[in-house]
């Protein structure tokens, strides 16, 4: 009866911590499986260079959400981006998301400048304005190779 009971409390120290181990790999992954606090908007860039899955996404400098899937579209060669955002934000459908660089060569972010509209998005509709990061060595080349 003894070793019965020992394997019992073993097996449920060993159930709870699996669990406490689950909840912490997704709260210090920032992983959004358990949280409902966000809803997500699309965004299409003609290039969406540099920007990764995780980056983040920012309003007046506050950072706002984090960027989700970025997949190509085949029928418009955009790239297609997928933004999860604190539900209480609320943006206009005007507003224009552009992709910027944190720093000289840092990573890239989604600036959100909100709109005038009266009308604001719901939850899974399209920022329909937007701006694609400035390609660095583009620039560079251009310059060194038309000035000659």
């Amino acid at each position: 009866m003894e070793k019965r009971s020992s394997h019992l409390s073993v097996g449920i120290f060993l159930i709870l911590g699996t669990c406490a181990l689950f909840y912490l790999t997704l709260t210090l992954g920032n992983n959004e499986v358990l949280s409902s606090d966000h809803y997500a908007l699309e965004a299409r860039f003609v290039s969406a260079s540099g920007l990764r899955r995780g980056a983040y996404v920012e309003v007046g400098g506050v950072e706002v959400g984090k960027v989700g899937q970025i997949e190509l579209d085949y029928e418009t060669y955009e790239a297609k981006v997928t933004l999860h955002l604190d539900k209480s934000l609320q943006l206009q459908e005007d507003a224009i998301a552009s992709i910027r660089t944190s720093g000289i060569i840092g990573d890239k972010f989604v600036k959100i400048s909100p709109g005038g509209s009266d009308r604001l998005l719901k939850p899974g509709e399209e920022i329909i304005e937007t701006e694609s990061s400035i390609n660095l060595e583009e620039l560079i080349s251009k310059y060194i190779f038309e000035s000659k």
